[in-house]
């Protein structure tokens, strides 16, 4: 596609979103507070300035964000809702086209002039904030083009962990996309075709990869050559590209259903699966002869620059990787202490090596079948529900449930929490990858609850989803370490919950916590002090009690994704802090109930922005 075509093609998808009116009936921003009312208000803001200046102001950056948040879903390859599409847009932009890089600067420029145009000071306190997140965001967004680093990405954009590869089988095999009319059939079809053409687009960025020099690893390389052989090996039927099919709606005449299902089975044979075996071929036969054998940003052109725009990425503070890294350091040897000290309570003769042994191959640590594993899951979920009270003023309205991992589970992680959409109804999910039954523990399944769940991704996200008062951008944004910072957090709460009563289920606890103080130490030692893959396999391997399967999947997910892997701890430690602050200004009169209120009523904010709103509500609460 030409430039100027691709620049037309951006245009147009951003035009309606760039004009989008605001929304009648949307709450006025000086009207609305967070759900709960506890969003520091009374503070700065608008308090002192004149009413209207503030409705006015409010009014006005919401328009733009919602025209903000069009705009980029209409962009998204798996958008939130169907809603996200206008008549005649493609059902899938090419996140590695010109028109989507085109399209997201040109709209990331329309918001900074918006933004330029709104006094922050006037706005209410949420909108206040909105306004603080959404600079943040626009501000990162310009500097990743603008520093030519976007360009880069594309050049080496392959990512096993969490890439487009692996996700949009998900999304079309039963997690996120639409399938209720013969519309969405059509369009169905029309996604998996753009999808073929995105597989092209791999090749077509790692062959300009391979002229300016940023070559990804071979480690990476190898891993998506076994996720392509994954889905080819599969049959049609078995096919997440199929799975449509199974679920075509009742009201669907019989000439419906024989046209999507020669269609769908047309589509796999011949458009999507093809793609996945040139991709296969061509990074086997021509990438990977090519690709260095050093598993980190290190080893490759301006690596180490790369890694660090990735850790403030993730973070969302100025941080080192030899900061994180010796912060990592002492917190594994925090964690060490309190297992050895599970370890004596439970009686266990050996030492921590032989204990973290004894838990990796006792079979009575494993369940062999799935429903198994969620019937735990739920009787955790009904016990972790009656400590809620004591700790949350409110909780979500949609339910929590797991669900086995989609798509080829023997060459994916354990999983991820995925949220419904807004409705109070339809039930955020854990897809769990029951194909790793026999690697994960069941003295880990309260804390992963903790985690994925009650109180933490379910909470943290689908509360505000809930809250239709709050900007776009507070309900519908993410940033890795506030929302891992968060179910970090989260699962510090156990105790006071009224979990881990049983030792075992405790030394879970503290073996999940310690995955993720190793984490700082491995990730920045694979990226930014040269590290093997097998040095960090053996860190890992002697401070957790992790299976070899799964610390190989974590080194190599951490290999895929750098930095991302770092923002856990950083957020956990910043919310504790901020709590621990909090509770030595108010001693007896500490709310804990308030407290988890401003941390999570304006969803996932920048640290420094939480801080920021934390520090105000303890210097005026009461």
């Amino acid at each position: 596609m030409s430039a100027s075509k691709s620049r037309r093609e951006a245009l147009r998808l951003l035009s309606a979103a760039a004009v989008a009116p605001w929304v009648a009936g949307g709450a006025p921003a000086a009207e609305s507070l967070a759900a709960g009312g506890t969003a520091d208000a009374g503070t700065s803001g608008a308090a002192g300035h004149d009413a209207a200046a503030a409705r006015d102001a409010g009014r006005r950056l919401r328009t733009l964000i919602d025209a903000s948040e069009a705009a980029f879903d209409r962009l998204e390859p798996m958008p939130r809702s169907a809603a996200a599409r206008a008549p005649g847009d493609p059902p899938f932009v090419d996140p590695l086209s010109e028109a989507y890089f085109d399209g997201r600067r040109l709209r990331a420029e329309q918001d900074l002039a918006g933004l330029r145009a709104i006094d922050p000071r006037v706005l209410a306190p949420v909108d206040r904030i909105a306004y603080e997140v959404f600079d943040y965001r626009t501000a990162r967004e310009l500097e990743r083009f603008r520093s030519g680093r976007w360009r880069v990405q594309r050049a080496a954009p392959l990512n096993a962990s969490s890439g487009l590869h692996v996700q949009l089988p998900d999304f079309v095999s039963g997690a996120g996309a639409p399938f209720g009319s013969e519309a969405d059939y059509a369009a169905g079809l029309r996604r998996l075709e753009g999808f073929a053409g995105y597989l092209g687009s791999l090749v077509r960025g790692l062959e300009e990869g391979l002229r300016s020099g940023h070559v990804q690893s071979q480690v990476i390389v190898r891993q998506v050559i076994a996720q392509c052989e994954a889905f080819l090996a599969q049959s049609v039927e078995q096919s997440p590209f199929y799975a449509a099919v199974a679920k075509m709606p009742a009201a669907f005449t019989a000439a419906q259903r024989e046209r999507f299902e020669r269609e769908y089975r047309r589509a796999t044979e011949r458009t999507v699966l093809p793609a996945y075996a040139r991709l296969r071929d061509w990074l086997r036969d021509t990438y990977l002869p090519r690709a260095p054998e050093g598993p980190g940003l290190w080893s490759m052109r301006d690596g180490l620059e790369l890694y660090a725009a990735a850790l403030e990425h993730h973070v969302t503070l100025p941080v080192s990787a030899a900061e994180l890294h010796d912060t990592g350091l002492r917190e594994v040897e925090r964690y060490r202490r309190e297992m050895e000290a599970t370890r004596r309570e439970v009686g266990f003769a050996g030492d921590l090596p032989a204990f973290f042994e004894h838990i990796r191959t006792d079979p009575k640590f494993y369940f062999a079948k799935p429903e198994d594993l969620i019937a735990k899951f739920e009787a955790i979920e009904a016990r972790i529900w009656a400590g809620v009270p004591r700790l949350f003023a409110r909780s979500p309205r949609a339910p929590f449930v797991v669900r086995g991992l989609p798509a080829i589970g023997g060459q994916r992680g354990t999983g991820y929490y995925r949220p419904g959409p807004p409705d109070g109804v339809t039930p955020g999910v854990l897809w769990f990858n029951m194909a790793m039954l026999n690697t994960r523990p069941i003295p880990t399944l309260e804390t992963l609850t903790l985690h994925e769940g009650i109180p933490g991704h379910h909470f943290q996200i689908t509360l505000v989803l809930e809250d239709p008062s709050l900007p776009a951008m507070l309900r519908f944004g993410g940033l890795t370490s506030y929302s891992e910072g968060w179910a970090l957090y989260a699962e510090s709460l156990g105790r006071e919950l009224g979990m881990f009563t049983d030792p075992y289920q405790y030394f879970g606890h503290l073996d999940m916590g310690m995955l993720r103080a190793v984490r700082l130490v491995v990730d920045t030692g694979l990226h930014a002090q040269q590290w093997s893959r097998q040095r960090a396999i053996d860190y890992m391997l002697a401070n957790t009690s992790m299976a070899r399967r799964d610390v190989e999947v974590e080194i190599d997910r951490y290999i895929s994704w750098p930095g991302q892997a770092c923002a856990y701890k950083p957020g956990e430690l910043k919310i504790r802090e901020l709590r621990e602050r909090a509770s030595a200004k108010f001693g007896a009169h500490f709310d804990v109930k308030a407290f988890h209120g401003q941390v999570l009523d304006t969803g996932a904010l920048p640290l420094a922005v939480l801080e920021r709103k934390v520090e105000r509500w303890i210097a005026t609460a009461g």
